[in-house]
């Protein structure tokens, strides 16, 4: 309980943030329309091969590839929108006010270590899936399931502080890893990750939204349909109408747990990396405080 309500402050902290400088937020919005056109984009030319090459052996493997560069783009995307982020909401605690054209900037200088860090995921991702599909073997197939989820949630945390570290300090993947490496075994991002219960703020606040719109996109649809004593342009308007509540509903809660959840491994990696700059001072580093959303519910 303590680390949910720790984690609610968080969000509220955050987005306090984002309400005095909206630029924190584009960039969530974009990813969300960006990731958006480019599934649409990217599922035509594979329903259109399926329909081509049919169930055949080469068919799937043709399928699987597709499938794994649509999957390989998504995370570009995403990651790329998410280390606009990092760095708005680093400039706007450093400077105090985050500029779209630097965060651009250094989206540019850092793309392809952003496209690494997106391959690692598309094949973490492909070994879940893998995994997942495997519902014969027993056991085995089991203890298969479980170890790969287990490595996509720790590769999706890692994947979240490796980020601020591409963008804060200017590393590549394999210098990133090993940054995060060091500075969890002094414990600050354990204990920040333990304490502060983000993923469970962020996932009742979305299931609340999609219960929300869920119950007004069928209210609106099912009593456009009902109203329209059986005209089909009438039901049709009410079901689409329908779905557009429910799909908007659902984007509101992505944006907001995908803002939050940036703004969250962001500030734990500068708190993170301030502590283990000061142990190589040798300075005191029981004082130093974390950024100031952080600190707030860290009290």
């Amino acid at each position: 309980m303590e680390a949910f309500r720790r984690g609610w402050n968080f969000l509220k902290q955050a987005w306090q943030m984002a309400f005095k400088d909206r630029d924190l937020l584009k960039p969530s919005l974009f990813a969300l329309v960006v990731g958006a056109v480019v599934s649409v984009i990217g599922i035509i030319p594979i329903v259109g091969m399926a329909l081509v090459v049919g169930d055949s052996e080469a068919g799937n493997v043709i399928l699987y590839v597709m499938g794994a560069v649509l999957i390989l783009v998504q995370f570009i995307v995403s990651y790329v929108f998410s280390a606009m982020t990092v760095y708005l909401i680093y400039q706007y605690l450093t400077e105090g006010d985050g500029k779209l054209g630097d965060a651009w900037a250094i989206v540019r200088r850092d793309f392809f270590d952003i496209v690494t860090l997106a391959a690692v995921s598309t094949v973490v991702n492909l070994i879940k899936s893998a995994a997942n599909r495997n519902n014969k073997g027993g056991v085995g197939a089991a203890v298969a399931r479980a170890g790969a989820g287990l490595l996509e949630t720790l590769w999706t945390e890692a994947a979240l502080l490796i980020l601020p570290a591409m963008v804060i300090d200017d590393l590549n993947l394999k210098k990133g890893m090993e940054r995060i490496w060091n500075i969890t075994k002094s414990n600050v991002l354990l204990i920040g990750i333990s304490t502060v219960g983000v993923k469970w703020a962020t996932g009742l606040i979305g299931f609340i939204l999609v219960m929300i719109g869920a119950a007004l996109g069928l209210a609106v649809g099912g009593g456009l349909a009902y109203a329209s004593g059986g005209e089909s342009t009438v039901t049709f308007i009410g079901i689409a109408a329908g779905l557009m509540i429910f799909f908007f509903f659902i984007m509101v809660s992505s944006v907001i747990s995908s803002y939050t959840a940036t703004a969250y491994h962001t500030c734990l990696y500068i708190w993170a990396r301030e502590v283990e700059e000061a142990k190589e001072k040798g300075k005191s580093f029981d004082k130093i405080a974390a950024p100031a959303p952080l600190a707030a519910v860290l009290k």
